[in-house]
């Protein structure tokens, strides 16, 4: 088997950028053997990693990615770990009433494997706070969104209170959002920061390399050779964590969709900007609608200082790469919808601009499972990289192990990826959905 394509990131993320310089990269130059090998060290990697280690004690785990980490897509996201429903595709983020409660029960369960994760690795309480979050509406239409699935949560007895135009300006400081719902079970983290914590922890006690990537997988009779450009593994189990890339290996093909999506980060606030602005110092807000534009504001030094990072658009993307003619033209978009919101702050220039992966299936399940002998698949996060890549992630290193519990169970019940339509239809209908949707959202991007 050799690996198609590796993977490109484009832009640089805030997240990673603020922080301080990694020591160098630990690379593979050498022909190794292993028990256990884990490629990928994003969300999905980590957790699986992190479970193994509890699971198998003595054994040798080694875990590579093929950059350094915090710079792929884990270090790219919006930072949200989200407990409730979040499916993209429908309206309001809700579904129907069994299959919720199933994501929130799911979801928790990830939240706090990463909260423990966390504490065992003694992150700062700003790399992982359990603060919660608000959806935020600037619309009429924004608002029946969030009456329905106030209502929704509601009868699932879930906690979520109001926030009007007043508290919501007192939150944020701008006059744009006219009403907002409060729920407490979002963590929010610096993704970036929590990675490079949560990989530096685990060192001690697996062998980790970066800038390490999986060219090329030969099986024989009782294992796999993992060969990367300047060494090779030799180990008895692999669990692939590269998300959408699990198709460069060769499995779900025609299963998996592509999609970029964009954020932005302004430069460091003055103290006077800070005035002008006012509202409360960190806040983090969903927009109503699934395809708005989502809001932080941060501060302290995990963060680089006084910043606001908004996230919007959504491209189809089945290379896996984009350019940065793209990058220029949504930096664009992202300056419109930040004037829109903070007109006080026009003057106020984006620093970081960056583009992340984000792989869905039709039917938003995972790409999940044993795929071959030995070879088992944590992809397809449908959105939610942080929350469901820590749960499949995690799950996976069960399978693996032969570890059974009533969650795998239940995960391993789910139906696989639906096949896509074929090209050019995929694409033409992907793009175009895409783009009603935005239009739809209308001043809520």
């Amino acid at each position: 088997m050799k690996i198609t394509k590796l993977p490109i990131d484009t832009g640089l993320s805030s997240w990673n950028e603020v922080l301080p310089l990694l020591p160098p990269a630990r690379i593979l130059e050498q022909n190794i053997k292993a028990d256990w090998l884990v490629i990928g060290a994003g969300f999905a990697g980590l957790a699986a990693t992190r479970r193994l280690t509890q699971l198998q004690h003595g054994d040798k785990i080694v875990l590579i990615d093929a950059c350094r980490v915090g710079q792929g897509p884990a270090g790219r996201n919006s930072g949200f770990m989200i407990d409730l429903p979040h499916d993209l595709s429908s309206d309001n983020y809700s579904g129907a009433d069994q299959a919720d409660r199933d994501e929130i029960f799911l979801n928790r369960t990830a939240i706090l494997f990463a909260q423990q994760a966390a504490e065992d690795a003694e992150l700062e309480q700003g790399i992982f706070n359990p603060c919660g979050k608000v959806n935020a509406a600037a619309t009429a239409k924004g608002n029946k969104h969030l009456q329905d699935y106030q209502k929704h949560l509601t009868a699932l007895d879930e906690d979520c209170s109001t926030l009007d135009e007043r508290q919501m300006r007192a939150l944020t400081g701008t006059s744009f959002y006219n009403s907002g719902l409060v729920t407490p079970g979002t963590a929010i983290i610096q993704p970036a920061a929590y990675v490079r914590g949560i990989a530096s922890h685990l060192s001690s006690k697996i062998d980790f390399y970066e800038n390490t990537p999986a060219v090329a997988v030969e099986k024989s009779a009782n294992s796999y050779l993992v060969k990367t450009p300047k060494g090779s593994i030799q180990t008895a189990k692999i669990i692939l964590a590269v998300n959408g890339h699990v198709q460069s290996f060769g499995f779900f093909k025609q299963q998996l969709m592509h999609v970029f999506t964009y954020a932005s980060t302004t430069r460091r606030l003055t103290e006077d900007e800070m005035f002008k602005l006012g509202g409360e110092n960190i806040w983090n807000i969903i927009p109503a609608d699934p395809m708005g534009t989502t809001v932080r504001r941060i501060t302290g030094k995990l963060f680089g200082g006084d910043r606001i990072v908004v996230r919007n658009r959504f491209t189809y993307d089945p290379s896996m790469q984009i350019d940065q003619n793209r990058l220029k033209e949504i930096a664009n978009s992202h300056r419109k919808s930040f004037n829109a919101r903070f007109p006080m702050l026009k003057h106020v220039e984006m620093e970081y601009c960056w583009g992340g992966r984000l792989c869905l299936s039709r039917n938003n399940v995972p790409a999940f499972g044993e795929v071959d002998e030995n070879i088992y698949s944590a992809a397809c996060q449908n959105g939610l990289g942080t929350t469901k890549g820590t749960l499949s992630g995690m799950l996976a290193a069960e399978l693996a192990a032969d570890c059974k519990s009533n969650l795998l169970e239940f995960y391993l019940k789910q139906k696989p990826p639906q096949k896509l339509v074929p090209e050019p239809f995929m694409s033409m209908g992907a793009k175009s959905v895409l783009k009603f949707k935005e239009w739809q959202a209308g001043v809520e991007l």
